[in-house]
């Protein structure tokens, strides 16, 4: 693994500034334009860490996501953006960090786990890829994973009506109203303070899938 420096971890000044006003028009637009209305926003953390998991039908899922909090919520990008250095800059004040297309995935949870021990907020999509319909895709093992792995809760969150702003392989959005609706944190501690077993990672995913599938089926149920 890299070394991890401050695309990772850290936050400046100036960078807290430029998130919060590039989140303000962000957040505006989504609320305009897709109608966007949040449920839950009472069940997100004011501080310390923890992983975001919101259900995926779209890219702009990634946006609506920032409605959930004023803080600068992280997630991965593909290393290669951080070639052309002023575009990196931009993704990592934005939230983005680094992570190299084809490596193990063990090194993209080690660099999760170094956000969230930095006490930021973390965005993990835990169906992985985008998906289409009501029914929330068996779940990897990612978001359970890190949570046990540094005893922060997960946060579950369905979104609705993305799939029809922006499908899979168009670049044309249609303005189309989306909700997303806010679970409760779900605790992620491993008793004793010891290692997570395969098996407490297989119950913790299990159990974030079922709430999923409630905020899903709730958000779906506000669209209508």
């Amino acid at each position: 693994m890299a070394a991890v420096d401050s695309r990772i971890v850290g936050q400046s000044r100036s960078t807290k500034i430029f998130y919060a006003c590039v989140r303000v028009l962000v957040v505006a637009i989504c609320r305009s334009y897709l109608r966007l209305r949040v449920v839950g926003l009472e069940n997100v953390p004011k501080t310390g860490a923890f992983v975001f998991a919101p259900t995926h039908r779209s890219t702009i899922d990634i946006p609506v996501a920032s409605a959930a909090t004023r803080r600068r919520m992280r997630f991965m990008g593909k290393d290669s953006i951080w070639k052309f250095k002023p575009i990196g800059k931009v993704m990592t004040a934005l939230g983005a960090f680094p992570v190299t297309r084809g490596s193990a995935d063990l090194e993209a949870l080690k660099r999760c786990i170094a956000v969230l021990q930095s006490g930021e907020p973390l965005v993990m999509f835990p169906e992985g890829t985008r998906h289409y319909g009501p029914d929330v895709q068996p779940l990897f093992d990612g978001a359970a994973y890190v949570a046990l792995k540094t005893g922060v809760p997960i946060v579950p969150a369905g979104i609705s009506g993305t799939e029809d702003v922006m499908r899979s392989g168009s670049k044309a959005i249609r303005f189309k109203k989306c909700r997303m609706v806010i679970g409760r944190p779900i605790a992620a501690e491993v008793p004793g303070g010891g290692r997570a077993s395969r098996e407490q990672i297989a119950e913790l995913t299990v159990t974030l899938q079922v709430e999923l599938q409630k905020l899903l089926n709730e958000a779906n149920r506000l669209i209508r």
